[in-house]
């Protein structure tokens, strides 16, 4: 009998930000590794994260993750003190990271992280070059989704 635990599938989903597709117009996505500790790792695996409120940070050249939340687990070592909001490294290539700067550098430009995932065993955060939505598209947004559900459901009440 093997004691080792079960991998997560592929790439499988671990958080993702809703609110980013409401606030924001994707423009391009990217993915970027991320800076973890051990007991950030496992409370990940327990599905203790949360990145709604996250966004990206260009400083020195380097990107950074701020306002993720990882919970810590009630288990967590006693040797470590657990922050949970800290401030998180992402790992890119060089020549990706200059060019996303010069892009946020534009007006109206943002790096938002829209989800944390499973790769190969890492955990990796795909992020995007947003616009921010003004409120009149926001409202847009809002009226088509109802739309569409209020099709959906003439279709369901057709078909019975």
């Amino acid at each position: 009998m093997s004691t080792a635990k079960p991998k997560p599938p592929a790439n499988s989903r671990i958080a993702e930000n809703k609110k980013a597709h409401f606030n924001y117009h994707i423009e391009e996505r990217f993915e970027a590794g991320v800076v973890l500790q051990g007991w950030e790792v496992k409370a990940i695996r327990q599905g203790k994260v949360q990145i709604t409120e996250g966004y990206v940070i260009v400083r020195d050249g380097e990107l950074f993750l701020i306002g993720c939340l990882i919970h810590p687990l009630r288990s967590a070592s006693t040797h470590v003190r657990a922050d949970s909001e800290r401030t998180r490294k992402l790992l890119m290539h060089k020549a990706e990271i200059r060019r996303l700067i010069g892009k946020v550098e534009q007006k109206g430009y943002t790096l938002v992280p829209l989800n944390l995932h499973w790769k190969n065993g890492r955990v990796k955060c795909e992020i995007a070059l947003a616009r921010g939505k003004a409120l009149h598209d926001k409202r847009d947004t809002i009226k088509e989704r109802e739309g569409k559900r209020e099709v959906e459901r003439a279709m369901k009440q057709r078909l019975r």
